[in-house]
C-alpha cells in the first residue's frame, strides 16, 4: 500500500480484549429489539406461521438477557444484532471446529481477558502482547484441560506477539501453517473470546494486506465480525493449520471496518522457539 492510501486510513483499535461495556450490551438489546419488532411489523402486513414463535422466542431472550445467562439461548436463535452467535453455534456444530476450540484459551489478567491459543503439546500459548503487556505471569483457561498459570516467556512487541508456558504434561495444540500466502477472498475462520463470551468460532474473508504506521511488515485484513476479546485468536485456513493472530480491528476508507490479523509467518521468522 502507498504512503497516499495509508494517510485515509485510521489508527487501529488495539482494545480487542477488554469486556464490553453496560452501555454497549444495552445498544446491542436495542438494535435487536428495534429490529425484531421491524420484522414483526413486517409479518403484520404478510403474515407467516412463524411470526408467534418469533415473538415468544424475543420475550424469552429478553428476560434471559436480564438474568445474564443468555449465551445459550443466543446461540440457538438467529437475532440480527447479534449475528455472530448464530455463525458461531452452526460452525461449532463441525466436528474439526470443535477439535481446533479445545487448542484455544481464554487469557486472563487482572485488568483485562483476550484469548490465546496453544501451538505445543507441552504448553506453550501464543497470544497478542498486548493483552499481557506488563505481566509477567497471567492465567489462561483451557475449555478442557482447565486453568492454569503461565509465565510470560517470550515477548515481541513489534508484532504484537507474546508466547506463554505452562507447565503440562500434554495439551491440545494448533499446527502453524508452513506457508501463510494468501490470495483476495480467500476464506477464513477464526476461534476467540468476543465479547462475554467463550470458545466463538466465526468466518470471513481476506480483503488485502496493508502496511501500518510504525510497522516494518504487512498485515492482512480480512471483512469478519471481529470484537473486543478477539485479541490473540488463532486465524485458521482450510486445511486447519494458524496463518495468522487476530489483533485489532480498524475503518479503512474503502473497506469500512475490518479485522487485522498478524501473518504467522511474522512469529516464524522471529521467535527462536517457533513450533512448525
Amino acid at each position: 500500500m502507498g504512503d497516499e492510501q495509508d494517510k485515509k486510513i485510521d489508527n487501529p483499535d488495539c482494545h480487542l480484549m477488554e469486556d464490553i461495556g453496560e452501555e454497549e450490551m444495552a445498544e446491542l438489546i436495542r438494535e435487536a429489539q428495534q429490529e425484531a419488532l421491524l420484522k414483526e411489523q413486517q409479518e403484520k402486513i404478510n403474515p407467516t406461521p412463524t411470526r408467534r414463535r418469533y415473538k415468544w422466542v424475543l420475550s424469552l431472550i429478553v428476560a434471559v438477557f436480564l438474568f445474564s445467562t443468555f449465551s445459550f439461548i443466543l446461540q440457538t436463535y438467529s437475532i440480527p444484532a447479534i449475528e455472530f452467535l448464530r455463525v458461531s453455534a452452526r460452525l461449532s456444530q463441525d466436528e474439526q471446529i470443535q477439535m481446533y476450540k479445545r487448542s484455544v484459551v481464554t487469557v486472563a489478567t487482572e485488568e483485562s481477558k483476550g484469548t490465546g491459543f496453544s501451538i505445543s503439546s507441552d504448553g506453550k500459548i501464543l497470544t497478542n502482547y498486548h493483552v499481557i503487556e506488563g505481566k509477567e505471569e497471567v492465567t489462561i483457561a483451557f475449555p478442557e484441560k482447565g486453568i492454569y498459570r503461565a509465565q510470560v516467556t517470550e515477548i515481541y512487541p513489534e508484532i504484537d506477539l507474546a508466547l506463554l508456558n505452562i507447565e503440562a504434561e500434554s495439551v491440545p495444540y494448533l499446527k502453524l501453517a508452513e506457508q501463510a500466502g494468501w490470495y483476495k477472498g480467500d476464506p477464513i475462520t477464526f476461534i476467540g473470546n468476543p465479547l462475554r463470551f467463550h470458545g466463538i468460532a466465526n468466518e470471513g474473508k481476506i480483503i488485502d494486506s496493508i502496511k501500518l504506521t510504525d510497522w516494518e511488515d504487512e498485515v492482512v485484513m480480512i471483512k469478519a465480525p471481529v470484537y473486543r476479546g478477539n485479541s490473540g485468536s488463532p486465524v485458521l485456513n482450510e486445511e486447519g493449520e494458524v496463518v495468522g493472530v487476530i489483533f485489532s480491528t480498524m475503518e479503512h476508507a474503502e473497506y469500512g471496518k475490518v479485522g487485522l490479523y498478524i501473518p504467522i509467518t511474522l512469529f516464524k521468522r522471529t521467535s527462536p522457539s517457533k513450533e512448525s
